[in-house]
């Protein structure tokens, strides 16, 4: 049984984890199957945005119980090297070139908060809920902490990582883990709103901007500045760009807006 599908409608696509019945927790299968999904929508020019879902009460309740159980009796090398595959993953979500919106309706514990740490864009529901529940079961939120702690902060992190406190999707807004809270009924349109906001964008320019947020996060440096100034000459010499501005100023629509209608879901 696949515990999660994948559709595409227009310029959008769905990855729905499925597996309602275990929380949509993970396992070493469902790892594999996501990267090689996520790693795939990467290079279709035909997609331009990705949501990120789950079906059931839970968003995602992190590792599967039985994959937990087979871990604790690998070796180090082992375990060293399943841990890479959900790094790997994470990596594929978070640095795609893609938009990902994650759309989140209900508890997101360990792993599925990395999952919601790594989408550009994380809408919820007010039913969601979080908790980095590691340290109770004698372990750290180690792959997925790049990732949250670039999204709440350290001194946040400081307190969840150490207490495995659950706390609510209002906390969460406060601490820019998710980026707006709506009603359960509302979720399904916010997201869809965000979708029709992305595709009116240069896909090129999106791809290069989220490109970019990672290159200047970090001191500003003369090789910064270059770097910067290197990245908007390509773009505006590029062929996406060149449209852009030609198009602003004679007062048109950008050609990757020529069959657009408003696709969302």
């Amino acid at each position: 049984m696949s515990q999660f599908s994948v559709t595409k409608n227009g310029l959008v696509a769905r990855v729905t984890l499925t597996n309602a019945d275990k929380h949509n927790a993970f396992d070493d299968v469902l790892i594999a199957g996501l990267t090689k999904v996520f790693d795939e929508l990467a290079v279709d020019d035909n997609v331009r945005v990705i949501v990120l879902q789950s079906e059931g009460k839970s968003f995602s309740a992190g590792a599967d119980l039985n994959w937990m159980k087979r871990m604790a009796t690998y070796s180090h090398e082992e375990n060293f090297n399943d841990a890479m595959a959900l790094a790997g993953l994470l990596k594929s979500i978070n640095f795609n070139p893609k938009p990902v919106i994650g759309k989140v309706q209900g508890a997101a514990f360990g792993g599925g908060v990395g999952l919601v740490a790594c989408c550009d864009i994380a809408i919820a529901s007010e039913y969601a809920s979080f908790c980095l529940s590691e340290v109770k079961l004698g372990l750290t939120p180690a792959t997925i902490s790049p990732y949250v702690v670039a999204a709440m902060g350290q001194q946040a992190a400081r307190r969840y990582f150490l207490t495995a406190e659950r706390f609510k999707v209002e906390e969460a807004l406060r601490l820019g883990l998710v980026h707006e809270v709506v009603s359960a009924d509302a979720l399904d349109s916010k997201v869809d709103e965000i979708i029709d906001t992305l595709l009116k964008n240069s896909p090129a320019a999106m791809a290069a901007g989220k490109d970019l947020i990672f290159a200047v996060d970090r001191p500003v440096t003369s090789d910064v500045i270059e770097d910067t100034a290197s990245r908007i000459a390509d773009i505006r010499s590029s062929e996406e760009g060149q449209e852009g501005l030609t198009s602003f100023l004679e007062k048109r629509k950008p050609r990757w807006l020529e069959n657009y209608e408003g696709e969302g879901a």
